[in-house]
């Protein structure tokens, strides 16, 4: 990004005053640039279609058309334009349809301002973003269908490949995979849990996979589990 080009943002929620909010912190970071809101997804795609941004931060319940259904239509509006869904449900159910829609990342209302621009920063580098405890539902999702999805033919021939992966590394991809929490490994590594999330990310940009349910499909297929 060169120094004068700033992030562009297109904020969606239908609270005006959380909307204001999330701008004000937003624009505290000099790379980062609101160009417009909207307060339901209909009238964010249609100001993503008219701004092209960088960026679509959106609420996922707004009435007339909710942010899951308006990333589900973001590319017929706009090709180059991303987008991390900020929603106050941690529940498996809306984080998978958020992703299954085409959500670049997915965050909740509580989160701190750092892990709040660290995802937008991250997301707008091509990368995905799920913070905390929400990347874990992959995981679980992963373990429910474990027995169904490896191919034996791929898994029995394939030769162990350890993608550069330091011992610390290896000891937090065991731990994810088995279905633990960032603060339980975080418990049980005694590390801080914000070191726990950062061993993850270098995990899955290592192993190059975009959630951990990819992450530990491939951790097997590959004889690290």
């Amino acid at each position: 990004m060169a120094l004068d080009q700033k992030i562009s943002i297109v904020l969606a929620d239908d609270h005006e005053l959380v909307r204001d909010g999330i701008r004000a912190l937003l624009e505290d970071d000099d790379a980062l640039q609101v160009v417009d809101e909207a307060s339901d997804g209909i009238e964010a795609l249609e100001k993503v279609k008219e701004h092209q941004p960088d960026l679509l931060i959106i609420d996922i319940r707004m009435p007339r058309m909710g942010g899951i259904e308006a990333v589900g239509h973001l590319r017929e509006y706009a090709g180059g334009t991303r987008a991390l869904v900020l929603s106050m449900h941690d529940s498996e159910e809306y984080v998978l349809k958020s992703v299954e829609a085409g959500a670049d990342g997915y965050l909740l209302k509580g989160t701190s301002k750092e892990e709040f621009l660290k995802a937008i920063h991250t997301v707008y580098q091509g990368e995905k973003y799920f913070s905390g405890d929400i990347s874990d539902v992959f995981v679980k999702k992963y373990l429910e269908n474990r027995g169904h999805t490896v191919d034996k033919s791929i898994s029995d021939s394939s030769t162990e490949n350890d993608f550069g992966l330091t011992k610390r590394e290896r000891q937090v991809l065991e731990l994810a995979v088995s279905g633990k929490s960032n603060r339980e490994i975080a418990e049980e590594l005694q590390k801080s849990v914000r070191t726990i999330e950062a061993h993850r990310f270098n995990l899955m940009k290592k192993m190059q996979v975009k959630n951990l349910m990819e992450l530990a499909n491939l951790a097997q297929k590959s004889g690290l589990v």
